[in-house]
């Protein structure tokens, strides 16, 4: 049935992959299935047989469709269908998209879709390395023009050595997880995540990475060969090339003046009659091509920036070529917040709030890894107001949930373990300014709001981007890159990290892939960059985090329980932990290992809570002093609740520092009164005394040194304050 079936198979760091083409998707472009250990992914690439009208880009979409059956599941919605895209499968769709897409040609307008398909997952294979070797297979033995192929791989460092596709097991105490595409030659694309990572040690382990890439690359090179189809020709989108010249002398320079200024609003204004004018000019000229017209408008813009920064070493507001912007920090800007901080460098400005709650406001994950919590969260949101423009918001687009998700990744080696410090984070940076690199200014104002929160994180860090011009075998890198240099540049290489080390990396391409000596020079200007942003503007502003969190957050302290007393804690129906939780004005989470997590916005009741708690779980020792209720009146003395199911016994005698002649005489059903354990017998029994409390916390002493209690002549004894 499947005349045309193949399997290819080789070996990949150490496993073996294997394709399968020719009988999945026989109607899409090109199609195969990926096999790696037990993970498998499907992968379909189809292109539009016409191009899109009116449009400048290439329209690709990457989707990274995870299914909950490829590892046994079913979906936990009402529907029990999988939903929208989880935030992981969205930003494993743009790691596959960063490598491919600068490979189809920059004149293409034909949609074109590709689609991976999660079928099978082994948790030490990763789906996401597998889709993007599908991807380039896919593409590959297509129709549609594309110059790959590519490979991607998985980098580790474990024990001190570089691992290549790392186990689960290995991944888990690996001191970084980089993700590395390559194509023939060059590297395609780099995503890190990195545990304080030297620059040296990264750079290997890209460049061993890279180096497993070649072998998979050839063997594509070799599928491609023997099955891949013949290139369709599309129409091309270039304008006329006299068309570019024509409008190039005409208006080449007025568009030097109007890009030579560092304010982007200037520059924008002052375009606006350049514009004009060539459309008054051509518009006769060049009839129903005015979009022709504007894309030689930006391809002139793009020819002056790149001549000035390669001829003449020029960037468009002046700067030299390794200076970075105008920096500021400030904290402390919203007074009911629990942590803000706003960052800006030129005209990019960003302002991230921290927000501190109890471990069970922790984000459930439905995916298809072992993760199901996250305590940690990082969301990035960037309004139109930021550049200028005018749009409703419609929440958050891929790219939001990738740079968020870049400064959580910066951010995740220095925050605290959940013993040092027990509270879900979530941090919001919201972009105010747009001019290049936000993503990089939302880690640094998300440091100095982190340590205004009085998160106590092992290590400020700051993030910088570098930028490329290339032409032939010249190369110029500039750190700092605005939105110009962006848009009209080959690069954009954004990192952060300590003092230490790197704690990430996101590299952007629009170029086929970097040289290993772009990538070097690229680390050490972003370190030095870096080291000056932590160590000039933001230690200054704040040089540790604060001592305290806000008097707004809650107060969390933490115990452990053994597991069987969980039971006695929560009580029948939920009714004990609930009675402590309305009594104490608190929150309580407790895990299944016997871990409490108590929150209040007084600490005093956090604390109340707690020793409630610990009394319940730990047998009360001789000692110890206890904040308890009155429960029932003898005529011998008052039976005190210390926590829910354990009470004692104060007897008269030692109600009072003072003698006590009746019991109604000193305390109420429902009175608070500090006790302290004094005698547990052998039946259990709990003996407490009230005077025994009041002498050590309040610091009460009789006057005849203790015999108090014992009658004397001139009527009751009496008590002084020691203090």
């Amino acid at each position: 049935m499947y005349e045309n079936f193949k399997v290819y198979s080789t070996e990949f760091a150490g496993r073996t992959l294997s394709v399968e083409i020719g009988k999945m998707a026989l109607l899409a472009n090109g199609s195969c299935l990926v096999r790696y250990g037990e993970t498998a992914v499907f992968c379909a690439a189809t292109a539009s047989a016409k191009p899109r009208d009116g449009i400048d880009f290439l329209p690709l979409s990457v989707d990274f469709e995870e299914k909950l059956y490829s590892v046994g599941r079913i979906p936990g919605s009402f529907t029990r269908r999988e939903g929208k895209p989880t935030d992981k499968a969205i930003l494993a769709s743009r790691v596959i998209d960063r490598p491919v897409r600068p490979l189809f040609p920059k004149d293409m307008r034909n949609d074109v879709s590709v689609v991976c398909t999660v079928m099978s997952v082994d948790p030490d294979c990763s789906p996401e390395i597998v889709g993007m070797i599908g991807t380039s297979i896919a593409l590959s033995i297509s129709d549609i023009p594309w110059e790959g192929p590519i490979s991607g791989v998985s980098v580790g460092y474990v024990d001190g050595e570089i691992v290549l596709n790392p186990t689960a097991a290995q991944a888990e105490k690996s001191e970084m997880q980089v993700t590395v595409a390559s194509t023939a030659d060059l590297v395609a694309m780099i995503e890190a995540g990195a545990n304080e990572i030297p620059n040296d040690l990264m750079f290997d382990g890209i460049m061993k990475g890279h180096a497993e890439n070649q072998k998979i690359v050839e063997f594509i090179k070799g599928i491609q060969a023997e099955i891949g189809k013949e290139k369709f020709t599309f129409e091309t989108s270039d304008p006329d090339p006299e068309m570019f010249e024509a409008i190039k002398e005409f208006a080449i320079e007025d568009v030097r003046a109007a890009l030579d200024t560092d304010d982007k609003n200037v520059r924008d204004e002052r375009l606006l009659p350049v514009y004009d004018a060539v459309h008054a000019k051509f518009d006769e000229l060049y009839p129903e091509m005015e979009m022709k017209i504007d894309e030689c408008m930006y391809k002139l813009q793009k020819y002056v920036v790149r001549r000035w920064l390669l001829d003449d070493g020029k960037r468009v507001d002046g700067r030299g070529i390794d200076d970075i912007r105008p920096l500021s920090s400030e904290v402390g800007l919203l007074p009911r917040v629990h942590g803000s901080g706003l960052f800006s460098r030129g005209q990019t400005q960003v302002l991230t709030i921290a927000t501190l709650g109890p471990v069970r406001d922790a984000q459930l994950l439905d995916g298809i890894d072992s993760e199901e919590t996250k305590r940690y969260m990082h969301h990035y949101n960037m309004p139109s107001y930021s550049v200028g423009e005018t749009r409703p918001s419609r929440g958050p687009g891929r790219r939001e949930i990738g740079h968020g998700a870049l400064a959580e990744r910066a951010l995740l080696p220095v925050i605290p373990s959940e013993e040092e410090f027990p509270y879900a984070i979530r941090l919001v940076s919201e972009i105010l300014s747009s001019n290049g690199s936000t993503s990089q200014g939302s880690i640094c104002g998300s440091t100095l709001a982190l340590m205004d929160a009085g998160v106590p994180i092992k290590a400020p860090v700051a993030g910088i981007s570098c930028g490329l011009i290339t032409e032939g075998d010249r190369f110029m890198t500039m750190v700092d890159i605005q939105g110009l240099e962006d848009f009209f540049g080959d690069m954009d290489f954004k990192v952060a990290g300590t003092h230490k080390g790197i704690t990430a990396i996101q590299m952007d391409l629009k170029i086929h892939g970097l040289t290993p000596e772009i990538i070097k020079e690229a680390l050490e200007k972003t370190y030095k960059a870096r080291l000056y942003i932590l160590d000039e503007v933001m230690l200054k502003c704040i040089p540790e985090a604060r001592a305290e969190v806000s008097k707004y957050a809650p107060k969390m302290l933490t115990t452990k329980i053994h597991p069987d007393k969980i039971r006695e804690v929560i009580g029948s129906g939920g009714k004990v932990i609930q009675k402590i939780q309305a009594d104490c004005e608190c929150k309580i989470d407790i895990d299944d290992d016997g871990n409490v997590f108590i929150s209040a916005i007084d600490a005093e009741n956090a604390k109340r809570a707690l020793m409630i708690v610990e009394t319940i779980a730990l047998d009360p020792e001789v000692g110890a002093v206890y904040k308890g209720r009155v429960t029932r009146l003898m005529s011998f003395g008052a039976f005190v609740e210390i926590a829910p199911g354990k009470e004692g016994l104060v007897h008269i005698s030692k109600l009072d520092v003072k003698r006590v002649e009746k019991v109604e005489d000193c305390v109420t059903v429902g009175d608070e009164v500090i006790v302290k354990v004094t005698e547990i017998d052998d039946q259990g029994r709990i003996n407490l005394s009230r005077r025994d409390a009041l002498i050590e916390i309040e610091g009460l002493t009789p006057e005849d040194n203790g015999e108090a209690d014992r009658p004397r002549k001139g009527g009751r004894p009496g008590f002084k304050n020691k203090h």
